[in-house]
């Protein structure tokens, strides 16, 4: 039997210095410590930009909308006990203040750096289209 796929959806914010903001997982999580890019599960009935919306608003305490939301590539990872389905979405323009509200710390990083902060499996091919589109 297969397993189950989840769709998790994840947004690159890039800041005007070119920087994109990778979000560490808390302690009691799974894969706690690793870094992420900010997102979360859709929900039912939400599409993948209104579930963005709602988990950037959650995490990070900011407002963006569907128009600032650009769909870039995405993830298809096989973990042990579900698929995980993961759309990237590259977004410039938010309102508010960036601040952690789940996450154990945020750092803003240079595309060419990501591949030093070590990520969960599905997060790393991810990294070569940032820096190639960055």
């Amino acid at each position: 039997m297969a397993n189950p796929t989840l769709l998790v959806v994840a947004c690159a914010l890039v800041d005007v210095d070119g920087r994109v903001l990778i979000a560490q997982r808390p302690e009691g999580k799974a894969m706690a410590g690793l870094w992420e890019f900010p997102g979360g599960k859709v929900d039912d009935g939400e599409t993948p930009e209104e579930a963005l919306i709602r988990e950037l608003r959650e995490e990070l305490g900011i407002d963006t909308k569907q128009a600032c939301l650009a769909p870039l590539t995405f993830a298809s990872h096989a973990y042990d006990d579900f698929h995980l389905l993961m759309p990237l979405y590259v977004c410039r323009r938010w309102w508010g203040t960036v601040t952690a509200h789940e996450h154990q710390a945020l750092k803003w990083v240079r595309p060419l750096a990501l591949k030093d902060y070590p990520m969960p499996p599905a997060d790393e091919p991810l990294i070569a289209m940032l820096r190639d589109l960055l």
